[in-house]
């Protein structure tokens, strides 16, 4: 019994002792990670806000830019959610709801009708930006849209140009929708961080 009774003392006696050490630790962990954070491109991270309206001219509309490229045979269009159904945009993007507003760039990719039970599409969708300091950058949006919800939300999965190292998310509401001509206006508004001022200095070489 004298035996199991030290062998106990030692062991709640190693516990406290790691559990201390643990505690100890801890703090530098959170801290170092909080400071590569704090150092992503040279500390060089900002948030961005943008607002932004899309002219989704859909199939149908006679200047459409929105087309069906593939659909699943014997599936779609048995489907009241067109499940399969592949489509390929390329959308003029604005600064206003109206299509003669300014425009600021193009919004490109594909969406997939990805839902057997609801109208749920699948999203990967590039904004290409053509005016002022984010010209020629491009912000990468992917994710899921319910489309039946008032405010959807996707995430920011990547960006080049100024939008380097971007992540965030987009909030897309349907601004307006004209079924007899198939004419959408998409508003979005994005938080993305961005970097900005990166140069080679800044950049580790990793070996492969």
């Amino acid at each position: 019994m004298a035996n199991l009774a030290l062998l106990l003392t030692l062991s709640c006696l190693l516990a406290s002792t790691l559990n201390a050490d643990a505690r100890k630790q801890t703090p530098s962990v959170v801290e170092e990670e909080e400071s590569f954070l704090r150092e992503i491109g040279g500390g060089k991270v900002k948030l961005a806000k943008l607002h932004l309206y899309v002219q989704d001219l859909r199939i149908g509309h006679k200047n459409a830019t929105v087309v069906e490229v593939a659909k699943a045979e014997g599936v779609t269009d048995n489907s009241p959610y067109k499940f399969g159904s592949v489509h390929v945009l390329d959308d003029l993007v604005t600064e206003g709801p109206g299509i003669n507003s300014r425009p600021v760039g193009r919004i490109q990719g594909l969406t997939t009708n990805a839902d057997l039970s609801t109208f749920g599409i699948a999203m990967n969708l590039n904004f290409v930006f053509t005016t002022g300091k984010i010209a020629g950058s491009t912000l990468s949006i992917l994710g899921r849209n319910q489309v039946k919800d008032d405010a959807r939300e996707l995430p920011v999965a990547g960006g080049t140009g100024v939008f380097r190292y971007a992540r965030g998310y987009a909030i897309q509401t349907t601004y307006s929708m004209d079924f007899a001509t198939q004419y959408a206006v998409l508003e979005y508004t994005i938080y993305t961080t961005y970097s900005y001022g990166i140069n080679e200095d800044d950049v580790e070489v990793m070996e492969m």
